[in-house]
């Protein structure tokens, strides 16, 4: 069975390509305790099917997917993003 879990927060590179920007995405477990997870690793568990990631904007969910640049590298968006990561990225910094 698959974990739906909302990130919250996201630390971001210094790099100006937005398909490289974020390096973690984070949130908070149940019991109040933080989380964070490489991008990789939260690509790994989507593409394995362990967990499913959404952000809430607004009052919608929206889900995370896994994306690839034209230049083949992977990075998460989310479905209603164009090219961009732009929900992901207007999250605040995670701690």
């Amino acid at each position: 069975m698959t974990d739906s879990i909302e990130i919250k927060c996201i630390n971001k590179g210094d790099r100006p390509n937005p398909h490289e920007r974020i390096t973690y995405v984070g949130g908070v477990n149940p019991n109040g305790s933080r989380w964070k997870l490489s991008q990789s690793e939260a690509i790994a568990g989507i593409e394995s099917g362990k967990w499913s990631f959404y952000v809430t904007r607004g009052l919608r969910t929206v889900w995370v997917v896994v994306a690839t640049s034209r230049y083949g590298n992977k990075y998460l968006k989310t479905e209603a993003d164009g090219e961009q990561p732009d929900n992901l990225l207007s999250l605040p910094e995670c701690p």
